[in-house]
C-alpha cells in the first residue's frame, strides 16, 4: 500500500466526568450517558482497515462502546500534564496563574514538567506521517488534544493555534493525504441512534 492515499479518521471520545470538569490528564472512562451515545453512534462509523485507540480509559471504553476491537497505541496518548495530572484547570489557575498563562500562550512551555504542545504536535506528526506511508484507512479513537495536534500537522498551522481548535465529543475529523499533503474534513458529528 506504500504511496497510496491514506485516510485517517479521528474520533473524539464520549464525554465523562473528567472531561466535564476540565481535569488535566483525567483517566476516568465516559459516564453512562456518554457510553450510551457511543453505542448509539456505532452504526455511523466509517469503514476502516485498522482500528486504534489512545491508551486512556476514556478512549478505550469509547472504542469498545463503538464496537471496535481497537489496538491501543502510546503514540496517540493525550498531552502529558506532568504534576498537574488529575487536577482541575480552575484549581491550577488559581494556584499559579502565571504558569497557566505561559502554558496557554507558549506552545514550547511545559511549566507542569510534562509534555509541551510542541512535543505533542511532533509526536502526533510522526504517527500521522507513518500512516501516510502505510496508506489505507485507519480509524482511531483519540483525545481532543491529539485531534488538535493532527490538524496542526496536516494543515501546517503554527502550534500557537492549538488551543483555538475545539473538538466536540463523538465527532469524526478526517484527514486524507499522501506524501506530506493532507486535506481536512472537520468534526462531523456521529449521528446517534436511539
Amino acid at each position: 500500500m506504500a504511496g497510496s492515499t491514506a485516510r485517517v479518521m479521528l474520533v473524539s471520545p464520549a464525554v465523562g466526568a473528567d472531561l466535564r470538569a476540565a481535569r488535566f490528564g483525567g483517566d476516568a472512562p465516559p459516564d453512562a450517558a456518554g457510553l450510551r451515545a457511543a453505542t448509539g453512534a456505532a452504526a455511523a462509523l466509517p469503514a476502516a482497515d485498522r482500528h486504534l485507540a489512545g491508551p486512556s480509559a476514556r478512549c478505550t471504553a469509547t472504542a469498545g462502546a463503538l464496537g471496535l476491537r481497537a489496538r491501543e497505541t502510546g503514540e496517540l496518548a493525550d498531552l502529558d500534564p506532568g504534576r498537574w495530572r488529575g487536577r482541575r484547570l480552575e484549581e491550577v489557575a488559581a494556584e499559579d496563574p502565571a504558569a497557566v498563562a505561559q502554558w496557554l500562550a507558549d506552545p514550547a512551555a511545559a511549566p507542569h514538567g510534562g509534555e509541551s504542545v510542541l512535543d505533542l504536535c511532533a509526536r502526533v506528526a510522526g504517527w500521522l506521517d507513518g500512516e501516510a506511508v502505510v496508506g489505507g484507512r485507519v480509524l482511531a479513537v483519540v483525545e481532543p488534544a491529539v485531534v488538535r495536534a493532527a490538524v496542526v500537522r496536516a494543515l501546517g498551522l503554527p502550534a500557537a493555534v492549538f488551543w483555538r481548535l475545539d473538538v466536540a465529543p463523538l465527532t469524526v475529523t478526517e484527514l486524507t493525504g499522501r506524501a506530506g499533503r493532507w486535506n481536512l474534513r472537520c468534526g462531523r458529528p456521529l449521528p446517534v441512534e436511539s
